[in-house]
C-alpha cells in the first residue's frame, strides 16, 4: 500500500509528524502507523502491523466495531466523520488516554472498488485541550464564587446573604436544586432545614421525603461530606449504594449531587446539597472551588451572627416555597401581599397558595403556624406540600385540612407542638356568580362583601396539629358579580398602633369601607400599607402578615 516509488518520501513525512497516523485495510488490520504511536500509546509501530483496530480501543468500545468499520469503509460515511472527536483510547499497560480523532477514507484507485479503500486515522493527546477546558472552567467557577462572596459582603444579614447565596450557586454553575442540612441540638445528627431550586423543577416530593431524614456523621451524603469536613460527589445517583442515602434524589429525577460542608473553623455549620437532572462530571477543581465557598460562608457567618444563627437559614430557603406569582383564575381577580414580621427572624409562619384543580376548579389556601424560625417555617412548608398533594385526591377543603392536621400529628410525634391555623377554599369559576366550599381550622373567619356591606363568613374549627380529631366542616360559599372575599393572617387585626391597640375586625372592615376601587389589588395593598403605617409608629413588635383577597369582576 505504501510500497510506490512515493512511498519512501511519504513513509519518512509521515515518521515525522507529532500526531500519530494509523492506516487500516480493508479489513481493518493496521497496515501501518508513524513511530508517534509510542510515545501516544506504548505501542511499538512494527507491534502493531496486523493487529486489528479495535487493539487501540476500550474493550466497551470494541463490540460492534467491524460492522460500522465497514460501513465506513464503503460509504465514507460514520458518526466520526467530518470533525476532530475526543474518544478514549487504550494505553499498552491498559489504562485510558482521551485522544482527538479525525477520520478520512482513501480509495486506492477508481478501477478497485470501494471494497479497496483504506482508512486513516489521526490520533493527537488530548490532554491539553481538556487541561485548557479545565482552567477555562476553574475560570467559571472562580468568577462563580467571586460572585458568590459579592452577595455575601454586600447581604446585610445572614438571612438575606443565604437567600443570595443558594440560587448564586445554582445558576452561576448550573445546579438545578439546593438543600439544607443543619446539625439539631445535641450536634449528633444533620436534620433536614430546607430547600431551593431553579424556576420550573419541581421539588416537592424531594421536599417532602427529605422531611423525615436525618443523618448521623458518615452517613449518607450530608454525614459524609460532615465526617470528611471536604465536599463529596456522587456523578452517578443511579448507581449509588444505599450508604450514600440518595435515594430520594434518585426518586425525584435528579442524576448528579454534590455536597459541600459550611465551616467555622474545624465547626460545622451546615451542609449544602447540590443536585441536577442532567449527568454532569464532577472535576477536583469544582470540589475545590466549593470546599472554599463552604469556608468563606463560614467565616462570614462567624463574623454577622454567633454560631446559632445560621439555623435561620432555612426560614430564608422557604420563602422560595411562598408563590412569587399569583396564577391567573378565569373569571376572578386576585392579590396577595406578604409581610415578615419584626422580629429577628425573616421569615415566619405564614403562607398562602392558589392551585389549580385538574376538574377546573381551584384551591384557595392561607395559613398560620404558630411561632418563627426554622422549625416553624418547616411546619409551613409542610402544610402547603401536604395541602396541595390532598387536593388532587379529594375536592372539598376540609378533607385538605384534615390531610394537613394528619400530616402535622405524624410530624411532630414527641416533639415541640406547632400547631396551624388556615382557612381552605374551593372555588369553581365561570361566568357570572362563582360557587365553592369553605373550611376553617382555628383561622381568622374571612371577610364577604356583598351590596349590603363586609361580613365574616364560614365556621372556625379547632387548629391543625391540636389532638387527634380535626373536626372540620365545609360550607358554601358564593360569590356573586361584584362581591369581594379577604382572607388574612392575625398579623393583620392584632397590628398595634403608638399607643398598644390592636386593629381588630372592626378596624378592619372599617379600612376596607373606606373610598377606593373595589379591585383585588388594591385590596390587599389597602391593607397591608395600612398595617405597615400602624407598625411603623408602634414600639411593639409586628407579627407576619399574609392577605389574598379575590373580587369578582362585574
Amino acid at each position: 500500500m505504501l510500497a510506490s516509488s512515493s512511498a519512501v518520501p511519504a513513509q519518512a513525512l509521515l515518521a515525522s509528524l507529532p500526531d500519530t497516523v494509523v492506516v487500516a485495510d480493508g479489513a481493518g488490520l493496521i497496515a501501518y502507523v508513524n513511530p508517534a504511536v509510542t510515545m501516544l500509546l506504548g505501542h511499538r509501530p512494527e507491534a502493531l502491523i496486523g493487529q486489528p483496530l479495535t487493539v487501540l480501543m476500550p474493550e466497551r468500545y470494541r463490540h460492534g466495531h467491524g460492522a460500522g468499520f465497514a460501513r465506513f469503509r464503503r460509504t465514507g460515511e460514520g458518526k466520526l466523520v467530518g470533525a476532530t472527536t475526543q474518544v478514549p483510547a487504550q494505553h499498552v499497560d491498559g489504562h485510558e488516554i482521551a485522544i482527538d480523532l479525525t477520520l478520512s477514507r482513501l480509495e486506492t484507485s477508481p478501477e478497485a472498488g470501494p471494497d479497496s479503500a483504506v482508512v486513516v486515522g489521526v490520533l493527537r493527546d488530548a490532554s491539553t485541550t481538556i487541561l485548557l477546558e479545565r482552567q477555562l472552567e476553574v475560570s467559571r467557577y472562580l468568577a462563580a464564587t467571586l460572585r458568590v462572596t459579592a452577595a455575601l459582603t454586600e447581604a446585610p444579614d445572614a438571612d438575606v446573604a443565604f437567600e443570595r447565596l443558594l440560587p448564586t450557586l445554582c445558576n452561576e454553575l448550573g445546579w438545578d436544586c439546593a438543600t439544607l442540612w443543619q446539625p439539631d441540638e445535641t450536634g449528633r445528627r444533620l436534620s433536614y432545614g430546607g430547600i431551593w431550586a431553579v424556576p420550573g423543577v419541581d421539588v416537592a416530593t424531594l421536599h417532602a421525603a427529605k422531611q423525615s431524614l436525618s443523618f448521623v456523621r458518615g452517613q449518607g451524603l450530608p454525614g459524609l461530606t460532615w465526617r470528611r469536613h471536604a465536599p463529596v460527589a456522587v456523578e452517578d445517583l443511579q448507581e449509588t449504594p444505599p450508604t450514600y442515602g440518595a435515594a430520594a434524589a434518585r426518586s425525584a429525577g435528579f442524576h448528579t449531587g454534590v455536597a459541600f460542608p459550611v465551616l467555622r473553623g474545624d465547626t460545622l455549620l451546615g451542609v449544602c446539597e447540590l443536585f441536577t437532572r442532567q449527568p454532569r462530571p464532577v472535576p477536583p477543581e469544582l470540589l475545590d472551588v466549593l470546599g472554599n465557598a463552604g469556608r468563606q460562608i463560614g467565616q462570614f457567618l462567624g463574623r454577622l451572627r454567633a454560631e446559632s444563627d445560621v439555623r435561620a437559614l432555612a426560614d430564608t430557603l422557604q420563602r422560595s416555597l411562598l408563590p412569587s406569582l399569583l396564577p391567573t383564575v378565569p373569571g376572578l381577580q386576585l392579590a396577595a401581599q406578604y409581610r415578615p414580621g419584626g422580629g429577628s427572624a425573616l421569615v415566619g409562619g405564614d403562607t398562602y397558595d392558589v392551585v389549580p384543580l385538574p376538574d377546573g376548579r381551584w384551591m384557595v389556601l392561607i395559613a398560620d403556624v404558630c411561632g418563627t424560625g426554622a422549625e416553624a417555617a418547616a411546619v409551613t412548608a409542610l402544610t402547603r406540600h401536604t395541602a396541595r398533594a390532598a387536593v388532587a385526591t379529594s375536592g372539598d377543603p376540609a378533607d385538605v385540612l384534615a390531610a394537613v392536621h394528619a400530616a402535622l400529628v405524624h410530624e411532630q410525634a414527641g416533639g415541640p407542638l406547632r400547631f396551624v391555623t388556615a382557612a381552605c377554599l374551593v372555588l369553581e369559576p365561570g361566568a357570572g356568580t362563582v360557587h365553592g366550599r369553605l373550611s376553617i381550622a382555628g383561622h381568622p373567619r374571612p371577610l364577604l362583601r356583598r351590596t349590603e356591606g363586609w361580613e365574616e363568613v364560614g365556621v372556625v374549627g379547632l387548629p391543625l396539629g391540636v389532638g387527634d380529631d380535626a373536626r372540620l366542616v365545609s360550607v358554601p360559599l358564593t360569590l356573586s358579580p361584584g362581591s369581594s372575599l379577604v382572607l388574612y393572617t392575625d398579623g393583620v387585626t392584632e397590628a398595634r398602633d403608638a399607643e398598644g391597640e390592636q386593629l381588630g375586625e372592626e378596624g378592619l372592615v372599617r379600612l376596607l369601607t373606606r373610598p377606593g376601587p373595589d379591585v383585588a389589588e388594591c385590596i390587599a395593598e389597602t391593607i397591608a400599607t395600612a398595617v405597615q403605617a400602624r407598625a411603623a409608629a408602634s414600639p411593639y413588635e409586628a407579627d407576619d402578615l399574609a392577605v389574598l383577597a379575590i373580587t369578582v369582576p362585574v
